[in-house]
């Protein structure tokens, strides 16, 4: 894929609807061949659309229209192409715990957490979340035995149902090539740049967020994912059950390399949560019944949520929305 498909099918994908600015210049950037040299110049995985507007915003990149932007990112590339070589997309979004707590509070007992592109772990604490879950039938709310600070808004389409509880989650650890603290101001800054131009409740719910971790911080550890999974998943207390997951991650694993994380999950003995962009786990999309939306509208930018490999919803990429494949 070239630097210009790219670029569009992240306009046209992901950031339509969602972020009118990066729609903007993401398809600037698609139809500018000056601009795609200075990102060809890039490392083939520093090249992506969030990472890059990201690191310009970071240095006081404008906002508005990709015409006020261009001329600025042309003048700054220099102080810009650093951060992007240095930083990574590690957007942090607690909201999608809102998609993952149906499939956590359906596993009886304690439940130990594990998951792999934690990044500063916001989603280790799907049990310390408030929520608001509303579909066809009402609203369903769902706090916490201490107050909750976060909530999380969640709307059901195709008969997806509100859970009834919060996980009892006794161990919460994480995988990241490089894990954030976000007591750190310097990191917490950048979780916060990486958030969307337009969407300022995500930053409000990541400070929020980013309370909770700080009052307990979860076990993070530095590394691949595919060499320290077993030798964390070790340390899980053997009266949990062991849930490993993940949201928008596999995406920056070659497909080799995926292949060999599917495998070494496979052969844990835990349950397995993959939440994915469709053209991450083929083989897991492939399996959504025909008879879904997913069929018929494959531009809506919806995640493929899976239990140990079967699908059972189809996601928001931040938490937005659930929907029923059953």
């Amino acid at each position: 894929m070239t630097i210009a498909e790219h670029y569009r099918r992240f306009a046209e994908l992901e950031a339509h609807g969602v972020s009118g600015i990066y729609e903007d210049w993401a398809l600037g950037v698609a139809g500018d061949p000056v601009v795609q040299a200075l990102v060809g110049g890039l490392p083939p995985a520093k090249r992506q659309p969030n990472l890059v507007f990201a690191a310009a915003r970071s240095h006081g990149a404008p906002l508005g229209s990709y015409g006020n932007v261009r001329p600025w990112l042309l003048a700054n590339w220099q102080r810009v192409d650093p951060v992007i070589r240095t930083r990574s997309t590690q957007t942090n979004e607690a909201g999608r715990c809102a998609v993952l707590l149906p499939q956590l509070a359906a596993v009886e007992g304690p439940v130990a957490l594990l998951e792999v592109g934690a990044s500063a772990g916001l989603c280790l604490y799907p049990d310390r979340y408030g929520y608001t879950y509303q579909g066809a039938d009402g609203t369903v709310r769902l706090n916490p035995p201490q107050a909750a600070d976060v909530l999380l808004e969640c709307e059901l389409r195709g008969g997806a149902t509100a859970p009834a509880r919060l996980p009892e989650v006794v161990w919460r650890a994480g995988i990241d090539l490089n894990p954030l603290d976000v007591a750190d101001p310097v990191s917490l800054r950048w979780l916060q740049t990486l958030i969307w131009p337009e969407h300022e409740a995500r930053r409000r719910r990541l400070h929020a967020a980013a309370a909770v971790v700080a009052a307990d911080p979860p076990l993070l550890v530095a590394g691949d994912l595919n060499k320290e999974l077993e030798k964390l998943a070790r340390q899980a207390p053997p009266e949990a059950t062991l849930v490993v997951f993940h949201s928008a991650v596999l995406a920056y694993l070659t497909p080799p390399e995926r292949q060999q994380f599917v495998d070494r999950v496979g052969a844990l003995d835990c349950i397995w949560l993959s939440n994915e962009g469709r053209q991450v786990l083929p083989e897991i999309t492939a399996r959504i019944p025909h008879r879904t939306p997913h069929r018929t509208k494959p531009q809506d930018g919806a995640f493929v949520l899976a239990r140990n490999g079967v699908p059972v919803g189809l996601t928001g990429p931040h938490g937005q929305y659930t929907q029923s494949l059953s």
